[in-house]
């Protein structure tokens, strides 16, 4: 089934609510096509072949609705410039956001689709341009065809994370449809393994989220490989240090500006943990006043791994503390083990 089809059958039982605020039809467009435009594209046409009349409101007017997949603490500026300064050249957003009206809530109207414009309106509003309105489309919908319709815009987003697709899909398949999962992919219109891959990413504990530099780089398929492994106590200890090691780099490469270390590759260490032999011995790095500025990693391979914090200490301070850690290795790598 297309995805207008999609949309149109999550519509379907919707009533036409009268209104008059300007159809979708009549709302300006613009030939300039960007990666934002094209990836609403399908949604404005469906939203067309419907007809729902639309509305103007303020960003204020809403409340967000919890069951979108979207974490919307973490849209920003820069996560959404390009966004921004489509619905600035336009006046508005071109393609209309979904609302439904509200009971017991301060605000009048629950945002169920546009929470990027919703953002990026509000934005704008507290950024000098208080004049610029959500355009939205008022429907009669209940949670889990308000859950249908906000996946099917979210489902080729590429600024959703598998997990947050996965926590939500968690949610949703208790919430609306028993707990079963085939049951929530006929709805959704989507293979059983697909949703199953996204569901089993949720599993994987916070220590293996941590290894990754963002939630970006954690994909689904990732899980079907360290599941298994991570269901053996003695693997999953190994891993777990891995992880922390990962952490670790990755917090230290972003403190200066270095390039993260991927997901593949990831992946592949935590994995490489497990034919690592020994155990991996953990010191910390403290300065002359005792302050903790780092840590070093020596496992059984011989191999330091120094990992330095941010601190006001001098250069010269730096390297002291460092001195006795370097001697005590050569004086380690010594022994007979």
């Amino acid at each position: 089934m297309s995805r207008k089809s999609l949309i149109s059958e999550a519509l379907a039982s919707a009533p036409i609510e009268a209104n008059s605020g300007p159809s979708v039809s009549e709302l300006p467009s613009t030939p300039k096509q960007n990666f934002t435009n094209k990836r609403l594209e399908a949604f404005g046409e469906a939203a067309r072949l419907v007809k729902r009349p639309t509305i103007r409101l303020k960003p204020s007017e809403c409340s967000i609705w919890p069951g979108n997949a979207r974490d919307y603490s973490l849209l920003d500026e820069h996560r959404l410039r390009s966004l921004i300064d489509s619905i600035l050249a336009e006046n508005g957003n071109r393609i209309p956001a979904v609302v439904r009206k509200t009971t017991n809530s301060e605000c009048p109207y629950e945002l169920v689709i546009g929470t990027r414009r919703h953002w990026a309106i509000s934005w704008l509003n507290a950024n000098h341009y208080p004049d610029i309105y959500l355009i939205a489309i008022v429907e009669d919908i209940d949670d889990e065809a308000a859950f249908r319709l906000a996946d099917i815009e979210n489902r080729e987003r590429e600024d959703i994370s598998d997990l947050e697709r996965g926590l939500n899909y968690k949610a949703a398949v208790d919430t609306y449809y028993g707990g079963v999962q085939l049951r929530m992919a006929e709805r959704l219109k989507i293979s059983k393994s697909q949703l199953a891959r996204y569901i089993a990413l949720t599993e994987l504990p916070p220590f293996v989220v941590s290894a990754f530099s963002s939630p970006m780089d954690l994909h689904a398929k990732y899980a079907e490989k360290l599941l298994p492994v991570l269901r053996d106590p003695v693997a999953r200890a190994k891993i777990e240090t891995a992880a922390d090691q990962l952490a670790s780099e990755q917090s230290f490469r972003r403190s200066g500006d270095e390039q993260p270390i991927a997901g593949p590759e990831v992946v592949a260490r935590l994995l490489q943990a497990l034919v690592t032999k020994g155990r991996v011995q953990k010191a910390a790095i403290s300065a002359n006043d005792g302050t903790t500025i780092g840590l070093v990693d020596r496992d059984q391979r011989k191999m330091l791994t120094i990992t330095l914090s941010q601190s006001e200490l001098s250069t010269d301070e730096i390297l002291r503390a460092l001195r006795p850690v370097i001697e005590s290795s050569k004086l380690i790598a010594g022994r007979k083990l």
